[in-house]
Formats: C-alpha cells, structure tokens, sequence
C-alpha cells in the first residue's frame, strides 16, 4: 500500500514539475517575443553595415571613473558607447540624423537601461562631438563598422 502512495505522489510532483517548466517557457518567449520601439536591423549576428534608428543618450559625469560591464572604468573622453546586444569590443559609427554629424565609437558597455526607444548610451566626448550635449539626447542612425 505505501509503495502505490510514493509512486502516486512522485508522478504527481513530476506532473508539476513538468507543468512549471512549461509555463516558465511561455511566458520566457511571450517576453522575448515583445516587438521593441526602436527601428532596428541590427543584431549581435548582423554583418558590416546593419544600421538600428533610435534616440541616443550619454552618460552622466557621476559615472566617471566607475567599472563597466567589459571591466574598463568609464572615460567621459574616450569615444565609447553601452549597447544592449552587440559583442563588447564592437565599433559602431552613430550619426545625429539632425546634424548629420558622425562617430566612431567602442561598444564597452551594456545598456541603455529603460526605455527601448533608446537604442545606445554615448561618452560625454562622443556625445561632444555629435554636437547632442545641449538637448540631451538625439534621434541617431548606429552602423556596425567592426
């Protein structure tokens, strides 16, 4: 008799164990499959040339000096940027699509966290230098380059 109860309860609890995986997977894929608001093109597989639309912002000075996610500390004058998908090491050139000013920069960071509008964190020096200091942030085109 006790040995009928063990096998009832572990095909119950393996029943279960079955059915939580399942519904972990679903809704692992509903989540993945959320279409984000950024135009883009670009993945971690994309060749030379894959371009992503969205907003670009730069980083606080606060983070100077702070470690980022490829383990270097952040310069605000180094030409780098954080992307939430491309390999760390990637340079991409972002371009002010109101400007039409351009820069080559070092994917050593992920983000930008939040909104998927935005689609990349800059440096304060590449931010600089696509003339995007004043506004904030800027409606930007990122090209793989290498």
């Amino acid at each position: 008799m006790l040995h009928g109860q063990w096998e009832k309860i572990t095909r119950t609890m393996a029943s279960n164990l079955v059915s939580h995986a399942l519904a972990l997977a679903i809704v692992s894929l509903l989540l993945q499959a959320e279409a984000p608001l950024a135009q883009t093109s670009v993945t971690s597989q994309a060749g030379i040339g894959a371009t992503e639309t969205g907003v670009a912002i730069f980083y606080s000075d606060a983070m100077q000096g702070k470690a980022v996610a490829s383990g270097e500390k952040y310069d605000k004058d180094a030409l780098t940027a954080a992307h939430r998908t491309l390999p760390l090491g990637t340079m991409v050139k972002v371009t002010n699509l109101k400007n039409n000013k351009s820069v080559v920069v070092k994917v050593n960071d992920r983000g930008p966290h939040g909104s998927n509008k935005r689609i990349i964190d800059l440096s304060r020096r590449a931010a600089q230098e696509l003339d995007m200091i004043q506004d904030g942030k800027a409606q930007v085109r990122v090209e793989l380059v290498h």
